[in-house]
This record gives C-alpha cells, sequence and structure tokens, in this order.
C-alpha cells in the first residue's frame, strides 16, 4: 500500500491494511508540527541558512524576521495562535499561509462526518486518545448499541477507509467574527426534520456540522476573534479546552480537535475573554519597517493586478509616502487608523494607473502619482460624519502634497545609484555619455525612432533601454525605448542624476 505523499486523493483501503502498514496517527497540532519540520528539514539539505528557510515557509506574506520566528516556534510547540495587531497588517494573509502549510492528506473513515480516523475505531490506545465520534461507534458497535463499542473487537477488515485532501468545510473552516455568530453557528445542530425523515438519529445526513465539527483533524481560522458574543467565544473555548463539541439539539458531543489561529485588531483585544486568550499563543503582527519588505508586499501583489505599467519610481515613492505616514501618525484614532496600512500599499499602484488611463495616458506620471496616493488614502479613512471626514482628507492631501517631493526624490536617487554604481561602475565619464544622449532623445519622436531602429546609434542609452526593461519588466505595454526615456525623464526631474551615500534604500525621510 502506498505511504505518505504517494498515496492519491480518493484512495481506498481499510483499517485492517492501515494497521499492517503502521500508519502514524497524529493530532493537528503534531501533523502541523512534522510537516513544518519536515520542510525545514529539506530546506537546510539543499544548503538554505536557518532564517531563509524559516522565512521560506510562508511565500505570499512578508512578516519582520521576528515575527517569522515566533509563530514557527509557537506552532512547532503545539500551540494555538492568536495575530493581533493594526488593521491591514497582514494577520489574515498570514493565517491563509499557515493553512496552505498545514498538511491536507488524511486518512478518514468513509461517510463519517467530522472525520474519524480508520484506527480510532480499532486500536484501543488511539480510540482513548482520538475518540470516535458517536455516529462511528453506534455504526461499528454490535447492534449499534453504542454501550458495547469496544475497538478491541471491531473486525478491521470491515472499516472502510479512504484517504482525502482537507479542503473548506473538511478539516478547514473559516470564521468572521460578529457580533450575529451564535454558539450553533460553531457547534452545528442535528437537523430535527431530516431525523424525522430518515428515522434513524445516527445518520450522518441527521448531522449539519457546525464550523468547529467542520475543522476537526484539521485548522480553524477565526477573523476577528473580539468581535464573537461572549457565549459564542465560550464555545470555542471549551472546544480548545476539551477537544469535543456538543451540536445543538444533540446529546451526545463529537470529536472537535484542530489548530486554532484567531485575527484580532487592537481596537478588539479586550473583548477577547481572559479564559480564551490564555488558550492561545498572542503573537503581534506591525507593520513593517524596512523599505525593502513593504516593496516586496506591493511586488507580490503586482503580478495579477496590472495590465499596464506604473514606473519602479512611482512605485517605490508611493511606498515611502505611506511608510512616512505611519511614523508621523499612531493607531489612536480609529478614523485614520487603515489609512497607512498595507491594503493602502496595495492600492496605490492601480489607482495611479487608472488615474493615467482615464486622462488618456498609458503611463503614469507624477503627477497621476500624486492623484493614486490621495485616492488610496481617502479611500482608507472611516466616515463617522461629513464633517470629520472632511477633516481627515484635508490632512491626507496636505500629507501627501508634503512628503511626495522628497519622496520621488530619494526613489529616484535610488534607482539612479543602484544604475550608476552597478552598471555604470561608479564612471563619471560614462554617466555624463548617457546624460548626454537622453537629452538628445527624449523630446525628439524622430530621432528616437531611428535609435530604436539602428543598434548602433546610442550605445549607452540602449544599454540603459536593456537595464530599464529587465528591471521595470513594463511587457506589452510600453515600447521598450519608451519605458526607458520615461524613467530617464522621471531621473532627471527628481534625481538629477546625482549619487548621494544617503541614497538608501531604508533610511526613513
Amino acid at each position: 500500500m502506498p505511504t505518505g505523499k504517494e498515496i492519491a486523493p480518493g484512495t481506498r483501503s481499510n483499517a485492517a491494511e492501515l494497521r499492517n502498514a503502521k500508519v502514524v496517527v497524529e493530532s493537528p497540532g503534531e501533523a502541523f508540527r512534522s510537516e513544518i519540520l519536515a520542510r525545514l528539514e529539506i530546506l537546510r539539505g539543499q544548503g538554505v541558512e536557518r532564517a531563509a528557510a524559516i522565512r521560506a515557509l510562508f511565500p505570499k506574506t512578508v512578516l519582520p524576521e521576528t515575527t517569522y520566528e515566533d509563530v514557527v516556534a509557537a506552532l512547532v510547540s503545539g500551540a494555538h495562535v492568536l495575530f493581533f495587531g493594526p488593521s491591514g497588517a497582514g494577520k489574515t494573509n498570514l493565517a491563509k499561509d499557515l493553512w496552505n502549510l498545514y498538511p491536507k492528506g488524511a486518512w478518514v473513515v468513509e461517510g463519517c462526518p467530522v472525520l474519524d480516523h480508520p484506527l480510532s475505531i480499532v486500536v484501543p490506545e488511539i480510540a482513548d486518545r482520538f475518540p470516535p465520534c458517536p455516529i462511528c461507534t453506534r455504526r461499528f458497535a454490535p447492534g449499534g448499541d453504542a454501550s458495547l463499542f469496544d475497538p478491541a473487537r471491531v473486525d478491521a477488515s470491515k472499516v472502510p477507509a479512504q484517504y482525502v485532501h482537507l479542503r473548506e468545510g473538511f478539516g478547514f473552516a473559516r470564521l468572521q467574527g460578529s457580533s450575529e455568530v451564535f454558539p450553533d453557528h460553531l457547534t452545528g445542530n442535528i437537523n430535527l426534520r431530516k431525523l424525522e425523515e430518515i428515522g434513524d438519529p445516527m445518520s450522518p445526513l441527521v448531522l449539519e456540522p457546525g464550523k468547529l465539527l467542520q475543522a476537526n483533524r484539521g485548522f480553524l481560522l477565526v477573523d476577528e476573534i473580539g468581535k464573537l458574543p461572549l457565549g459564542t467565544q465560550n464555545v470555542l473555548l471549551q472546544a480548545l479546552q476539551e477537544g469535543t463539541v456538543t451540536p445543538a439539539k444533540s446529546r451526545e458531543s463529537f470529536p472537535g480537535l484542530f489548530v486554532a489561529v484567531g485575527t484580532s485588531n487592537l481596537s478588539d483585544l479586550d473583548n477577547i475573554n481572559d479564559p480564551l486568550s490564555d488558550r492561545l499563543t498572542s503573537l503581534h503582527v506591525g507593520y513593517n519597517e524596512r523599505h525593502a519588505d513593504n516593496r516586496r508586499i506591493v511586488a507580490l501583489s503586482r503580478g495579477t493586478e496590472f495590465r499596464g505599467w506604473v514606473p519602479e519610481i512611482l512605485v517605490d515613492a508611493g511606498v515611502r509616502v505611506i511608510e512616512a505616514w505611519r511614523l508621523r501618525t499612531t493607531d489612536d484614532n480609529p478614523d485614520i487608523g487603515e489609512v497607512g496600512s498595507n491594503r493602502t500599499l496595495l492600492d496605490v499602484p492601480p489607482r495611479t494607473e487608472a488615474i493615467a488611463l482615464l486622462a488618456g495616458r498609458s503611463v503614469p506620471s507624477s503627477h497621476d502619482l500624486r492623484s493614486g496616493l490621495v485616492h488610496a488614502m481617502r479611500g482608507r479613512l472611516r466616515a463617522r460624519s461629513g464633517e470629520s471626514f472632511r477633516q481627515n482628507e484635508k490632512r491626507v492631501t496636505e500629507f501627501v502634497d508634503q512628503y511626495l517631493g522628497p519622496s520621488l526624490k530619494r526613489s529616484a536617487g535610488v534607482y539612479w545609484c543602484r544604475y550608476f554604481r552597478e552598471t555604470l561602475q561608479e564612471s563619471a565619464s560614462e554617466a555624463e555619455a548617457l546624460v548626454g544622449e537622453g537629452r538628445r532623445l527624449k523630446d525628439d519622436a524622430a530621432l528616437l525612432g531611428q535609435a530604436s531602429a539602428d543598434t548602433t546609434l546610442f550605445p549607452r542609452f540602449r544599454a540603459f533601454v536593456r537595464s530599464v526593461g529587465e528591471r521595470e519588466r513594463p511587457g506589452d505595454a510600453v515600447a521598450p525605448f519608451d519605458a526607458a526615456v520615461t524613467v530617464y525623464r522621471l531621473l532627471e526631474e527628481h534625481s538629477l542624476f546625482s549619487c548621494r551615500d544617503e541614497d538608501d534604500d531604508d533610511a526613513p525621510l
């Protein structure tokens, strides 16, 4: 019989074969620990150093290095976690990355609504640790009498097993916290109408699993856990404490074992009751302080967000303006709490592009970036009243006007310095020759067309065109020479082709 990742979903077997193959039965926390350690071992075997290996576990999330370490340490220790921090810092994305990391393959009793492991039906030691659900207990007990169920006496060859891939509703459940999420959303219930129709109280069709039962043997994500009513929080607490869930209208408990990951904004932390909070390892997820990390956040999203092209200097400057906002404001005012969020970071390039397109320009300008910033930041204001919104809107506009110029200057300077140092090898004469060729080309369409067709003309600018193409990747949106001329004009306008020691990525404005 195939083992491990060689097993295809849908493969059928029985408990006797699984027992003979010495299939390991683990709790969700243990399975997650094994998966994480195995992946890290593979990466280390490939020569990846420790910090980079841990970071590689989270391909879609950009976090400070210490946060990666904290998350992995908590999960390997078997803890449930609570990610808290400012709105838009990436807490939910991090939780989704964890679900993507979680091992999906599982042997289950075929037909079990809560995915009992087949060996929990036939091995007493496993049954003691992971008791089967009441439906399976009756199903495999003599005469359907649960009081006579004895795993040592069950014919293992008659316990059908199936290898499944955990998915939404079957080993994974997501819950959005709100005041309208009542306990039975988590517990599920016994459908009395179906019970009357079927007549069998232990039919899997009678049970309507709630979120906790849907997550059994897998992963539970609770967004904004502090918004759950107290009674609903207590149901979750019981599952975390006892590993069982009692559906509404039922006298019997079902297994509810899972890895729980919750998120909370700072303003909702006080709403999480103390016993539940004690069951969760709290980990702060804040905004990234390193400019390079914030740029990575934008880069990860841009592959699917754009059809056109926004020059890197403009993208970079937009990120710097948001970073400046974060440094100079606090989360105390909820009306502006999301203005500096990662969601705003991601909004700025597409808003900038949209504004340019509506104005009939295929390539955005610095003016379009200003409008895009104001549009994106204003869109994250919380409108409690018309007057407060107008005041905050004015504050955003004034802030952009104050910090956009320095941001563009810094971004253009860093861009030019990289080219000057890496490509021109800090040759002042080569830089001067490139600038001269660019000045001749930038406003002469006929000469630009001639240069793009004749590979012998303007060799230094042609090298600049190749560099811009490799760095910017404008695709089919803009011709290579046009893209290079656009970047050249931005450099001429904002950097004056100067390279100073302070032009580094992570220095704050």
